[in-house]
């Protein structure tokens, strides 16, 4: 599990791909302390699997699903990512639960800055916008951002200084692709609200009344 708090940016040093599978080798620091083979590790979101370790960096494997879903097969050497190590217990929680599996990707529309902050915005596919709520949580390229608007196509979050700093998402130009990660939690009440699909869901009990009853 990660929290979309990211720990650093991390430099790709090579992407070996066998059609729509292969290795990554990243640089990085921060992220190695403590960490040993068979580790998770985020990588753009991405929960990968550490296989090998070097004293500036660590190789993982990508898998034709990690390269259907995300951004990391059109990597290339020198490209910077952000970089998470699975959440220790009792560490704070100052983002919100993700867990690594990328439900897609998203187009960066526009970057426009207010005063201190950038406004990002992402087209994406409807299947996963339809689980993006206004001042919910979303998570791009790993990092965990409010939702600040909701629109028919698109979504929009506003960065703040820091994240701006520390991340890649300020980085990206007009064009870009982005992995997105829905908020878990919307993507349990779908399933369990999806009508028809067995005898055992309609029993559930669980309406969308019965989640209004609750604060849900």
């Amino acid at each position: 599990m990660f929290t979309g708090i990211i720990e650093e940016m991390g430099k790709v040093q090579k992407i070996s791909l066998a059609g729509s599978s292969g290795q990554i080798e990243v640089q990085a620091h921060r992220v190695l302390a403590g960490t040993r083979i068979g580790d998770s590790i985020a990588v753009n979101g991405v929960c990968l699997t550490v296989t090998a370790i070097r004293p500036d960096g660590f190789t993982a494997d990508i898998m034709a699903e990690t390269y259907r879903r995300s951004n990391l097969g059109q990597g290339k050497a020198g490209d910077l990512v952000n970089l998470e190590r699975a959440m220790e217990a009792g560490r704070r929680f100052g983002g919100h639960i993700m867990s690594g599996h990328i439900d897609g990707t998203g187009v960066i529309q526009s970057c426009r800055r207010e005063e201190n902050a950038v406004w990002v915005t992402i087209q994406t596919k409807p299947e996963i916008l339809r689980l993006i709520v206004e001042k919910g949580s979303v998570g791009i390229d790993g990092i965990s951002l409010t939702v600040a608007a909701v629109g028919d196509t698109d979504f929009q979050v506003s960065v703040i200084p820091h994240t701006g700093e520390e991340t890649t998402l300020l980085k990206k130009r007009q064009g870009d692709l982005v992995n997105l990660e829905n908020d878990i939690v919307g993507k349990y009440v779908e399933k369990l609200l999806r009508p028809g699909k067995s005898d055992e869901a309609a029993e559930s009990g669980i309406t969308m009344d019965f989640l209004r009853e609750y604060g849900i």
